[in-house]
């Protein structure tokens, strides 16, 4: 089978296609056709080794695929040759078939797309994680998202609408806020022409804002954290601006605001049992039409390295996905 490879560390442009042997399920698992495998930003990191996530070489990126069940090993019996399944693998989906526990498996429902269900793991499951889970976002609460049109901050939005919350889409273009309206967001702040802070405070009002969505980091992440209410929630999603901000401790105290981590591959390791209802809950509201999934394009294998730098380039305005 055609498979993409990181051979040695490095950028999307050292990645290499090769054809290596098929995979055999062994016990508890199933061997899976790909159909479509969703990139994410992490797999820039990942090729990189700059990222948690430290694989042995040589090793395939992309963390989550959707496909069709080709084979069951010795065992199973949740599920049967011929269903559509979303595969989460954490690393190494981007190849023809891959191998995976029943247990990283969900099923697909009519109506879903592959190219809806291959994105919604990673980038849906942080966002709903982080304000389900983590801020326990309430229905007419205001929801501030930074990095609005990349493919968490994107879910974010449309699942903070669906939440029933008031959302604030900041991104760095007008092109990306009408996108993000698109979605949900109920008001927007091109930070590129105004300062975040005072954008917050403006947009904000008298009610203030409740919870701040974090994908970004550098410097955008203390402005808004002090545009928090008494109480708020700060959300520390990633670093996609390349710095790891360092906040003032007495902003939290001053406020009582709560800065909560979230760390979506550790809570599908730790809590598997939340993540089946959460995976769940994701593709009912796709199914309910209330969550599109959007894709920003759809790419060969052989354009992996094109894919990756739209994700380096934080141009992306949904999720980037390759068809082996």
């Amino acid at each position: 089978m055609k498979a993409l490879l990181c051979k040695a560390l490095g950028g999307p442009e050292d990645l290499v296609i090769e054809e290596v042997p098929d995979p055999v399920p062994g016990p508890g698992e199933a061997l899976v056709r790909v159909t479509v495998a969703a990139l994410n930003f992490f797999d820039t990191l990942i090729i990189a080794g700059r990222y948690q996530v430290k694989p042995e070489l040589p090793f395939s990126p992309g963390a989550e695929a959707c496909g069709v069940i080709e084979a069951l090993g010795p065992g199973v019996e949740a599920f049967r040759v011929g269903e559509r399944v979303i595969v989460h693998l954490g690393y190494g989906a981007c190849r023809e078939r891959v191998v995976a526990p029943v247990s990283g498996l969900t099923r697909v429902p009519e109506g879903v797309s592959d190219e809806q269900a291959a994105g919604l793991s990673v980038t849906y499951g942080t966002s709903l994680h982080a304000l389900q889970d983590r801020a326990k976002l309430q229905p007419g609460e205001t929801l501030a998202v930074l990095g609005a049109t990349g493919g968490v901050g994107l879910a974010a939005v449309e699942l903070g609408h669906a939440m029933g919350a008031r959302v604030i889409a900041c991104a760095s273009s007008a092109e990306k806020l009408d996108l993000a309206k698109a979605h949900g967001a109920d008001l927007t702040l091109d930070y590129s022409q105004e300062p975040l802070r005072g954008g917050l405070k403006r947009l904000g009002g008298e009610a203030g804002i409740d919870v701040v969505y974090d994908p970004v980091g550098g410097a955008y992440s203390e402005p808004a954290l002090r545009s928090l209410n008494w109480k708020g929630r700060f959300l520390v999603v990633g670093f996609a601006a390349g710095e790891i901000p360092k906040i003032p401790l007495n902003l939290a105290l001053l406020k009582g605001i709560d800065i909560q981590g979230v760390f979506w591959g550790a809570f599908l390791r730790r809590e598997p049992e939340g993540h089946a209802a959460n995976q769940a809950r994701l593709l009912a509201l796709v199914s309910e039409g209330r969550l599109s999934a959007k894709v920003h394009g759809v790419y060969p294998l052989e354009e992996a390295a094109a894919a990756l730098g739209i994700l380096a380039r934080r141009e992306a305005m949904g999720k980037v996905l390759l068809r082996p």
